[in-house]
């Protein structure tokens, strides 16, 4: 009979061990970065090792080494000899005071998505500047606006501010200046990265407030995330253009960064 000082646990019917990082990981605590590895290379290392560092220290008290991070990686690569993939590295640690465990999962090179379209949802994320597995909200509203027949759920704070989507950054243009909401959210990898590049070519940007009900008075809109730059073709009932030249302009620019050896 067990006692349960170790924890029992059945899945479909089917008594498995109790490993510490499966208990991590039903309970939803934890970061995590989402990269395209293309020949081993990824566009925005940097950003993405700082961002696990940063996390790491603010939710477990405690740095994540970028070497170590790289070797997990490699490692992986090395393992099934692929070299195009969907990578995630997450971060948890099974109990308060434990150390934290590093796991990396590859999955498929996804290619970038065609043009996008948008329903707007009452949702915040909570702890937004966190890239967090805590993630049901975000995955409740885009099931459900796919369901619809969209593509990406627009996630609008109370007064209406425009802050991100369910899975991507939002931004906006404004004859030839991008334009991002100033809303709490995640500091996407893609985002940083085409900040940089927009900085590098000289093309202005900012970040202002973006109200759901001013969307119309926008040139053009796209999302972004690690799969790539989308143009987005409607927001509710307001349409944009699809053949915006700026939004050819942003995916060229983005596609000069350089890519990052792992």
């Amino acid at each position: 009979m067990n006692d349960l000082s170790t924890p029992y646990v059945e899945v479909d019917g089917r008594a498995v061990d109790a490993d510490p990082l499966f208990l991590a990981l039903m309970g939803g605590y934890g970061h995590m970065t989402a990269m395209q590895i293309r020949d081993g290379r990824v566009r925005g290392l940097d950003l993405h090792l700082t961002r696990l560092d940063t996390a790491t220290k603010e939710l477990f008290g405690e740095g994540l080494d970028g070497g170590l991070v790289r070797d997990r990686i490699r490692r992986a690569l090395g393992e099934t000899g692929v070299r195009d993939v969907s990578a995630r590295v997450y971060v948890y640690a099974p109990e308060p005071g434990d150390r934290t465990v590093t796991t990396v999962i590859l999955r498929p090179a996804v290619p970038g998505p065609g043009p996008q379209r948008l329903r707007s949802v009452p949702y915040v994320r909570p702890a937004a500047h966190l890239k967090h597995v805590g993630v049901f909200g975000q995955a409740y509203h885009l099931r459900r606006v796919k369901a619809e027949g969209f593509d990406e759920a627009l996630l609008v704070e109370p007064d209406g501010a425009v802050a991100e989507g369910a899975i991507t950054n939002v931004g906006f243009l404004e004859g030839d200046t991008v334009v991002w909401p100033s809303a709490p959210a995640l500091d996407g990898i893609t985002m940083l990265v085409l900040r940089r590049e927009l900085d590098r070519a000289g093309v202005p940007w900012r970040q202002q407030p973006v109200r759901l009900d001013e969307v119309s008075r926008f040139d053009a809109a796209f999302v972004c995330n690690s799969v790539g730059i989308s143009p987005v073709a409607l927001i509710d009932d307001v349409r944009f253009p699809l053949d915006a030249e700026p939004v050819g302009m942003l995916k060229r620019v983005y596609e000069a960064a350089p890519w990052d050896v792992i």
